[in-house]
């Protein structure tokens, strides 16, 4: 019986060894933090009962043996002769461990009858519990209250959105805050007199943070900003000012050159490092990729081949409007001398689960556990780094509410309210203005390219009811302001981008068949075809703790259009599965043509038509804890348009890609008619919308 006891012991110490790694340090799958409790339970009992009755090692040795006997005779006489025998005896000898069969022990729990190696098996599970605890109960007792921070979030050519939390004193109910703000020339220091900027209200109710819009500022310059009491007496943070460049004047076709970043997903102090619990590595690398103490080495520049996409080993060559190009091979960088100098990065997308209300453990539908974790990740140094000197803007994702969330347009629907109003605090209210009053979609424009950010989850369907054709992602007011803005943009913005917190493409498997675009097939069509009929079109997506590009072809007809889907920013990836089709069934018909010698040795052009597919992967990443992209818009040059990107991955470039766009004519009327051709409009009317109504 104890002998099965310590095998038992054994392999459930193993197994929780093993559970408690995954959970730390590959995916901090929820199911595990009730399993791991159990599994320890069950070691020390076992262990317990299962210890040996012997305390030592014995090992059975043979040895031989003499054997001396005296023979005597029959009236008593001693006898002088002595027979001698040898025989082989087994007798228990004790061992001393070796360092081999004790690293054994401890490494592989393998039973054992000394105490010190038990006792070290057992430290070592106990250490691994108290890290699993740690690592779940942080972010319950980690309340970070007294954090001040302030960031720049919405900028406009003449104002900027600045987030300010500053509780006040113990025992009062609120704190009055002035932003002082001054123009600097970006570089050194300035002697200019400070100007009184808006007064922050900040309040217990709304957990002392406040967002105040800064007006009145010139297009394209530097300012920088502080905080004064009533007595316009500079408060002690922040220590130095925080400043931000405003953003150009769109109405100004001069062309534009300027980066920016997106990412999503992130969880403070994953990979598990033991008493880290406010470390968030992704953005230690972020910020240091973005102002290095050194200069990096500058990659080898990407070669560009005019009407070639880069494609799959088993494809033939593409071409599309959007021309895609590859740079060389992977985590390859070749100290160069820079041609020109890079381009500043003016801002970040995040594109969702900025937090993990259920991650590792969910705490509750309650304002409060949501606002702790908002709370957590700006009192981050390493986030600190980030958001004190880079303007963020945001939109949400499932995990900032709960793990799959659909809210079916049902506001009412928990936990929405309570999950939403600490997304309104924090996050949101420094957006750029909703396209409408009190949704958390909207749209701007920076230089020559205009965004829409997309709400994914407050109005879709239940995907498990009613018929898929009614199936929807966006919602019909979201929907109609999106086709809205896509008239809009057609011809006064040389690049489009789409954010979505999820990705486009069907091609991801597994969860993404319910989380992704995939769930709601006929809507994703619809607005496909209207993505197409536009030119310069890219959609920006996370979610999938994956790097992914994909192109969407469009056959003879429209635009090709580019999906790059970028996660985690500071979190999980999963190895060795791989969930990505590399390729759609779905086919268009692309003409192409060929050179061919006709009969009489002429050569002439032929067409052709090639079924090709609808979606493809162009480079497919899964590895990585920590990914990026960085996004390089180029339109100096209105004839030669180009998005550069830069994928990074742990801190290092892992793959290069060129968007080259077609030229747009820029239009400046703001009548809306005007700016929509008659074949978008037609597109509309095919997918059953109705152009009249906006235009």
């Amino acid at each position: 019986m104890s002998a099965s006891l310590a095998v038992a012991s054994s392999a459930l110490s193993t197994l929780y060894r093993i559970v408690v790694y995954l959970f730390l340090q590959v995916a901090p799958i929820s199911r595990a933090k009730y399993a791991i409790p159990v599994l320890y339970l069950g070691y020390v009992v076992s262990s317990y009962f299962g210890t040996p009755a012997f305390s030592e090692v014995v090992a059975l040795k043979e040895e031989v043996v003499t054997i001396e006997e005296e023979k005597s005779e029959k009236n008593g006489d001693v006898v002088t002769d002595v027979s001698v025998a040898e025989t082989t005896a087994v007798i228990p000898v004790v061992e001393q461990p070796t360092l081999k069969s004790a690293l054994s022990t401890i490494i592989f729990s393998v039973p054992s009858p000394v105490r010190a190696l038990r006792t070290a098996n057992l430290a070592i599970n106990t250490l691994l519990l108290l890290a699993a605890t740690e690592f779940v109960f942080f972010p319950y007792f980690d309340s970070a209250s007294d954090v001040v921070y302030s960031r720049v979030g919405a900028l406009y050519p003449d104002a900027v959105k600045i987030v300010v939390r500053y509780p006040a004193a113990a025992n009062a109910t609120e704190h009055l805050v002035r932003v002082a703000w001054r123009q600097t020339d970006g570089n050194a220091d300035t002697n200019a007199p400070w100007k009184e900027g808006p007064l922050a209200n900040l309040t217990a109710d709304h957990d002392w943070v406040r967002t105040v819009t800064l007006q009145g500022l010139w297009p394209s310059t530097s300012y920088e900003y502080r905080f004064e009491d009533g007595n316009n007496t500079a408060l002690p943070y922040p220590a130095a000012p925080i400043r931000f460049h405003t953003a150009p004047d769109p109405r100004l076709h001069s062309g534009s050159h300027y980066r920016f970043v997106a990412s999503s997903c992130v969880t403070p102090n994953f990979p598990y490092l033991p008493l880290h619990g406010r470390r968030i590595k992704g953005f230690d690398l972020l910020a240091d990729y973005l102002w290095p103490s050194k200069p990096a080495p500058v990659s080898l520049p990407t070669v560009v081949a005019q009407n070639v996409s880069e494609s799959l080993p088993s494809e033939n060559s593409t071409s599309a409007e959007n021309v895609t190009t590859p740079a060389p091979p992977v985590n390859v960088t070749t100290p160069v001398v820079s041609e020109e100098s890079v381009p500043p990065t003016e801002f970040m997308i995040f594109m969702g689960d900025f937090i993990y209300a259920d991650v590792p453990a969910y705490f509750g539908d309650d304002k409060e556990a949501y606002q702790r974790l908002y709370r957590r990740n700006y009192n981050s140094p390493s986030f600190r780094k980030v958001y004190e000197r880079l303007p963020i803007i945001h939109t949400y994702d499932d995990h900032e509410i709960i793990n799959n969330y659909a809210g079916m347009g049902n506001d009412s629907l928990p936990p929405f309210q309570n999950a939403t109003n600490a997304f309104e605090l924090y996050n949101a209210d420094a957006n750029y203005d909703p396209t409408d009053p009190g949704t958390y979609y909207y749209d701007f424009r920076y230089g020559d390219a205009a965004f829409f950010v997309l709400d994914t989850r407050r109005y879709r369907s239940d995907i498990f009811s009613d018929e898929p054709s009614s199936h929807t992602m966006l919602g019909d007011k979201q929907l109609t302001a999106l086709y809205n803005w896509l008239g809009k943009v057609n011809n006064t913005a040389v690049f489009k981008f789409v954010v979505s917190s999820v990705p486009f493409t069907q091609l991801w498997t597994y969860e993404a068949l319910e989380d992704t675009w995939a769930a709601f097939p006929y809507e994703k069509s619809a607005l496909l075809t209207a993505l197409q009929s536009v030119p310069n079109v890219i959609v920006l997506s996370g979610d999938r703790h994956e790097f992914a590009a994909i192109e969407f072809e469009s056959g003879d007809a429209g635009h090709n259009v580019v999906e790059i889907s970028t996660s985690p920013m500071s979190m999980f990836y999963v190895p060795l599965i791989r969930t990505l089709l590399p390729r759609s069934e779905e086919v268009v018909n692309k003409t192409r043509e060929r050179v061919v010698v006709n009969e009489e040795g002429v050569e002439e052009v032929e067409r052709y038509v090639e079924e090709v597919p609808r979606e493809k992967v162009l480079r497919y990443i899964a590895e990585g804890n920590y990914k990026w992209s960085s996004i390089e818009v180029d339109t100096r040059d209105y004839s030669h348009p180009v998005v550069k990107v830069e994928i990074m991955i742990d801190g290092k470039p892992a793959y290069h890609l060129d968007i080259l766009g077609k030229p747009v004519k820029l239009q400046s009327t703001t009548a809306l008619g005007a700016l929509v051709p008659q074949s978008f409009k037609g597109v509309l009317d095919r997918i059953g919308l109705k152009p009249s109504r906006w235009f």
